[in-house]
């Protein structure tokens, strides 16, 4: 008894567009509010104003200006290196104590959900409010930062660090790092509970101690995630402007010692005081911050992934 097989065609599966009926709104929202802006930018970062407010062809002398011009390029190194400062400060302090919280919550009991909800809280809470409540803390004048230290003996270390052109960009820093430290702990948390129990314990039954089982087993293992964390900071600094702007103003003082990379594009683009906004020259900052990201992503992409897919391989 012989059988008809049903057309290719038919056998073959349908697309399925009802997928698009989901995916189109995020991807309309998504290309009218960051696509096309994010063209137009570039777009306007090739031109300049003439004094008519016409817009006239530039090419690449606008990105020229900012790194040679002395009066663009002072200002946008400083941004930038302050900005370099802040992405160490938060690599290195946020990313090291965000895996030794994870570790400590691996390794913790019954208790271990209520220390993750409360050190992931902070993350939650506005920029402003954050911004808002620190300036009060440690202000000299009315604020508490002093009394606390004073009551553990630590007063004489108390200082006004926000006025303080040395040491206001460090503090900002540490105080993201206290905000947004939970974002780390929680990738790092995951990927530690990721890790087969069969191989500590094998481990441990070799008689390595939690010291070796940590650097020769566990770190090795979350080398992909250390590299997405790793990225994400990157990425995330050299995107940060608010909590700069919250506390310190469009001006970044105390002499532009906590100016970064976002608050320099804002006071060029939009102007700050008896300082005129530049469009175009705002856009060429905006263009420079999009390419030393894409570098970040590029060498992230080509050296720390290539080199963790090596290593499993």
């Amino acid at each position: 008894m012989s059988t008809t097989q049903p057309p290719r065609a038919a056998r073959s599966k349908a697309f399925p567009f009802h997928i698009l009926v989901f995916l189109a709104p995020a991807v309309i929202v998504y290309t009218v509010f960051m696509i096309l802006p994010l063209i137009d930018s570039l777009r306007l970062s090739l031109y300049t104003t003439t004094a008519d407010h016409a817009e006239v062809f530039n090419g690449l002398n606008n990105y020229i200006t900012l790194v040679t011009d002395p009066q663009w390029s002072s200002a946008f190194q400083n941004a930038f290196w302050n900005n370099v400062k802040f992405f160490i400060i938060h690599m290195v302090v946020q990313n090291s104590v965000g895996l030794l919280l994870a570790s400590l919550l691996v390794a913790g009991g019954r208790a271990r959900s209520i220390y993750r909800t409360l050190i992931f809280s902070p993350t939650v809470l506005s920029v402003v409010i954050i911004g808002f409540i620190w300036n009060l803390i440690l202000s000299p004048l009315w604020g508490i930062g002093q009394s606390l230290l004073k009551v553990i003996g630590l007063g004489f270390l108390y200082a006004p660090w926000l006025g303080r052109a040395e040491t206001a960009l460090t503090t900002l820093s540490l105080i993201s790092v206290w905000q947004f430290i939970g974002i780390p702990m929680l990738l790092f948390y995951v990927a530690l509970l990721g890790i087969p129990e069969e191989l500590l314990e094998a481990a441990r039954v070799d008689g390595a101690n939690g010291w070796t089982v940590f650097w020769r087993i566990k770190f090795p293992l979350i080398l992909p995630t250390v590299g997405i964390v790793g990225i994400l900071t990157f990425v995330g600094n050299f995107n940060a402007f608010d909590l700069i702007y919250t506390v310190k103003g469009a001006q970044a003082g105390p002499q532009f010692a906590t100016d970064i990379m976002g608050t320099f594009f804002y006071r060029t683009f939009f102007g700050a005081q008896l300082q005129l906004g530049n469009p175009t020259m705002g856009a060429t900052v905006a263009g420079m911050m999009l390419l030393i990201i894409l570098a970040g992503v590029i060498v992230y992409l080509f050296f720390w992934q290539r080199r963790v897919t090596t290593y499993d391989l």
